[in-house]
């Protein structure tokens, strides 16, 4: 049978060893008024973060899309175009840029999608070569 000593303490003496001390609660309060701006911050970072990669695939689905159309229903040498498609309410302004690529008498064919996300403006660009039959 184990042997145990107990010590009988006064019911005062239990209550003043049981709280926290008013330099303990001062000195959470100032570590957690450091650390909460700092991870509040961090989240907003990670939240535009996150946006911005959504924005730039949706910009290469529009690219991609626009440059599969083009490179499809085209049947001559091809200006610059351009236009704006909304996907998933956001607007992408796209611009495709041609020019002769010098082996094969292919052409190299660039879109570029511009779209706006926090007041700053990003841009993709995609490209592919096609052999467009000559007029």
């Amino acid at each position: 049978m184990p042997f145990r000593i107990s010590i009988a303490r006064k019911p005062s003496q239990r209550c003043a060893e049981a709280g926290f001390t008013l330099a303990e609660v001062l000195a959470a309060l100032a570590f957690m008024a450091i650390v909460i701006p700092v991870a509040v911050d961090g989240l907003r970072i990670a939240s535009a973060a996150g946006e911005l990669a959504v924005r730039k695939a949706e910009a290469a689905q529009v690219a991609e899309r626009e440059l599969n159309e083009i490179a499809v229903t085209a049947t001559g040498g091809l200006t610059a175009q351009s236009g704006t498609i909304q996907e998933n309410r956001h607007d992408y302004h796209w611009t495709l840029h041609s020019e002769l690529w010098p082996q094969d008498s292919m052409q190299l064919l660039t879109m570029e999608v511009t779209f706006t996300s926090r007041d700053r403006t990003y841009a993709t660009r995609l490209s592919t070569l096609v052999n467009l039959p000559q007029q």
